[in-house]
């Protein structure tokens, strides 16, 4: 699944399934797994807001001034999210029009009143996969049926509740569902523009996840205000918010809070108030920054030692995050969803605009440059907004007299007058910024904002060239940001093997295999060379990976990731015992990682411990009882100890959830020999062989059947 759109990369390893019995070739196989609120405060301090931002107090002048290096005051680490509940108080007409906006609407409870969706024939067909959806609502709940038909009836049925609806509806509406507190995708989105449900992005073509795709923080630190992330998971969370709020743009709240509690004011009409940022008072590159923290989807690289929740409003994004995409020639017509302010960037009107206010300073630099907020007022929904208001902003420096000053000419001079004859107040956006595909989202019209002259027919027509992987955040990435670009690109996004040969290159070129030691052992693991991965180990020292290297929880869980990729390489090259000591570290600094505990389980089973084995595989399924590959794993153990009802009822538990899943169907044909019924052991092989002809255990298994 190649997608810019919510993915959660697979693990890429050699093929291994869950725990197999099978009675003539009994063996093993495993299954590759792939904060912030404080509380609100007493009303009565709130009567000092009122007239706070009036006046300045000059024995307060120190406070308005940048301090030290840290310019706001809001960006220590001390200062705390109060919540938009709080802001309200003192700003209660910005927040009645902000709710209404694609960010106040973008996450919330599955509702009828949070809803876009049109009901009436809210149903689809994945005719590659040979499931059928339809989303229903029962009383006030929201659900997504999974069935599959036979001629006589219907012999597949999951039911699932939708528990949240992501995106505004301004374009989609996509449907999540919780599991305590694990976050998936749900197969159905409602495309608003067209009126059309579909598959979600990502999902088609025969990658239908269904019910699995996980939310992670990068994605929903986009969606959503902040949330509460579980240490040491990919997408637990403890809670999480209702929309994007005040403080993604504006930044903690808690300083200005109690600055204003304590009387201190700000003339803001002639300082920049240091407690809060206000947007339209940061420098061209750091509006921007902030935008594009959200608005521009790519391959997103943290910085060392960073995570998504680290950024804050004024801030320089790349010390953050570096985020790259695939340039091409002859490529200008196309564009993903969220990368409005890279394609603005590219406009002949932001650069000369840009060129013109270089060495001038102003208390808003914006309003004599081009930004995001010269045509969007981020508190007013689009919706709600004139088209006059856009094609005014063009007018500011295009005039209707086709008079131009020397000074608008240098800009971009006068409207044509091909423009004025069509019409005197012409409609700039249609032409200099058509609607058009977005090339990740499908069913979707948005404005192109690379604002330019319309281009040809012969020009759209040329052959796209691949140029190579650029940072669009940032001019010159170190070498290890740009290696692990084109390893992520790979891994999520595009399995072009170029990527990973230009990781390679640039790895080999700067030989530090300490500093490269989470990209060195990521490229090798998707390469499946896994004794580099030793060889890594080896170079850097074994116990000093395991006492200092790998040791420390982190929200990308980089560490666990590398003790499970080292696990794997144990475990590929014949070392069990070193292979489950790794696995059980990378446990320890992610227990929430589902996938690491099932394949725990897997290697304690392998080495007959049997009984902690089926400890992590009950677990995973309290946690999570959505989680298939516990249900095929617990079942085999239950089956080798003699219980083959419990192993039947597992069995069964996991093909309601999953009926193509290809293990538990070996498993079940397993089962079926155990109590010798071998016509129904044929049935499920032949399920196997009909989804997929070449599965080679299936077609051994039905050779000795027929034998």
């Amino acid at each position: 699944m190649k997608t810019f759109g919510f993915y959660n990369a697979s693990i890429r390893v050699a093929k291994s399934t869950n725990i197999l019995f099978f009675q003539a070739w009994a063996r093993f196989f495993f299954t590759d797994p792939e904060g912030k609120k404080t509380s609100g405060l007493s009303i009565v301090f709130f009567c000092l807001l009122l007239t706070a931002c009036k006046n300045e107090d000059p024995k307060n002048a120190e406070l308005i001034k940048p301090v030290d290096s840290l310019g706001y005051l809001n960006h220590a680490d001390s200062a705390s999210y109060v919540g938009m509940n709080t802001c309200k108080l003192c700003h209660q007409d910005i927040y009645n029009t902000f709710i209404k906006t694609g960010m106040g609407k973008s996450f919330g409870i599955a509702t009828k009143q949070k809803s876009a969706a049109d009901f009436q024939s809210a149903s689809i067909y994945d005719k590659i996969a040979d499931l059928h959806y339809k989303a229903y609502w029962q009383r006030d709940s929201l659900y997504i049926k999974e069935f599959r038909l036979t001629k006589k009836d219907t012999m597949h049925l999951r039911v699932e509740q939708v528990n949240y609806i992501i995106g505004s509806g301004q374009h989609t509406n996509s449907h999540l569902q919780s599991n305590g507190g694990y976050i998936n995708q749900m197969p159905m989105t409602f495309y608003t523009q067209k009126k059309h449900w579909d598959l979600p992005p990502g999902f088609e073509n025969g990658v239908n996840t269904r019910f699995s795709r996980k939310i992670g923080l990068e994605c929903m630190s986009c969606h959503n205000g902040y949330p509460d992330f579980v240490l040491g998971s990919e997408n637990k969370f403890k809670s999480v918010p209702g929309g994007i709020d005040c403080e993604r743009c504006h930044g903690p709240g808690s300083i200005h809070l109690a600055q204003r509690q304590s009387g201190t004011k700000v003339d803001t009409a002639r300082y920049i108030d240091y407690s809060i940022v206000n947007p339209s008072k940061l420098s061209i590159d750091a509006q921007f920054d902030l935008c594009q923290r959200c608005h521009l989807q790519g391959n997103a690289i943290l910085k060392e030692g960073k995570s998504f929740y680290d950024f804050k409003p004024g801030q320089k994004l790349s010390d953050f995050i570096s985020v790259f995409l695939p340039k091409y020639k002859n490529a200008d017509e196309e564009f993903i969803m969220a990368s409005h302010a890279d394609r603005l960037k590219q406009s002949a009107c932001f650069i000369k605009s840009i060129q013109k206010v270089q060495n001038k300073t102003s208390l808003k630099p914006y309003k004599e440059a081009m930004t995001c907020i010269t045509c969007h007022n981020p508190h007013i929904s689009v919706r709600e907004t004139n088209s006059n208001v856009f094609n005014d902003a063009c007018k500011k420096c295009h005039q209707l007299d086709l008079k131009a000053s020397s000074e608008h000419a240098a800009i971009g001079g006068p409207i044509s007058e091909t423009c004025f004859k069509k019409s005197k107040t012409p409609d700039c956006v249609s032409c200099h910024m058509p609607l058009s595909g977005s090339i990740d989202i499908p069913h979707v019209t948005v404005h192109d904002h690379y604002i330019r002259k319309p281009i040809s027919q012969k020009e759209k027509d040329k052959i796209k060239t691949f140029v190579g992987l650029f940072s669009i955040n940032e001019k010159n990435p170190d070498y290890l940001t740009r290696a692990k670009a084109y390893i992520n690109q790979y891994d999520k996004f595009d399995a072009n093997a170029s990527y990973l040969d230009s990781a390679s290159i640039i790895l080999a070129v700067h030989q530090d295999t300490y500093k490269n030691r989470y990209a060195l052992i990521q490229l090798y693991f998707i390469k499946q060379d896994f004794k580099k991965i030793i060889s890594v180990l080896n170079e850097l020292g074994e116990q000093a990976c395991y006492d200092q290297y790998f040791v420390a929880q982190s929200y990308e869980n980089l560490d666990a990731w590398a003790a499970y990729r080292i696990a794997e390489a144990f475990h590929y090259t014949g070392n069990a015992q070193k292979s489950l000591k790794w696995f059980k570290r990378a446990v320890s600094l992610a227990p929430s990682n589902l996938d690491f505990k099932n394949k725990l389980g897997t290697a304690l089973a392998g080495s007959n411990a049997i009984a902690e084995a089926m400890q992590q595989f009950e677990a995973i399924i309290k946690e999570n009882p959505r989680y298939v590959s516990a249900y095929a794993n617990l079942g085999y153990l239950k089956l080798v100890q003699g219980v083959s009802a419990e192993a039947l009822r597992l069995y069964k538990i996991g093909i309601n959830l999953d009926p193509d899943n290809e293990t538990l169907l070996l498993n079940l044909a397993a089962y079926y020999l155990f109590v010798k019924d071998k016509k129904a052991a044929k049935e499920q092989i032949e399920k196997i062989l009909k989804k997929d002809p070449t599965n080679t255990k299936a077609k051994q298994a039905l050779h000795q059947l027929n034998a």
